[in-house]
């Protein structure tokens, strides 16, 4: 069964500009978890949704993000929306989550040393 990982929704709050929707066929695990950093950096909190299939990726960001020490778990919102697997398809139940996430008082530390490690690497 082929299934979507991402919905279009023309609803406000997807207009965040420090949201990301992870789909577990696009990108690599880490490119999450680096833009993940780099929104932390710049909004102080990063929101991490998912759909479906694509749940345990964004479960497992988050982890890693938390387990480094480089963010804290704000909130986790969990629902169910209906939607169409193929055009004129019939409608489908995903499960959605979304995980809010802050900066660590250890954020700015961590991220400065990571920075400092990789200019001495070069």
């Amino acid at each position: 069964m082929v299934g979507t990982t991402e919905a279009v929704d023309s609803s406000a709050s997807n207009n965040k500009k420090n949201r990301i929707q992870v789909s577990n066929t696009q990108k690599h695990l880490f490119f999450y978890v680096n833009l993940a950093k780099r929104y932390m950096q710049q909004y102080n909190e990063v929101e991490l949704s998912a759909l479906g299939m694509a749940i345990s990726t964004v479960v497992t960001i988050a982890e890693i993000l938390k387990n480094n020490c480089l963010a804290i778990e704000k909130k986790i919102m969990t629902s169910a929306i209906v939607m169409r697997e193929e055009s004129g398809g019939r409608p489908v139940q995903k499960a959605k989550i979304e995980i809010l996430l802050g900066k660590s008082e250890k954020f700015d530390k961590l991220m400065a040393a990571a920075a400092e490690e990789a200019l001495d690497n070069e």
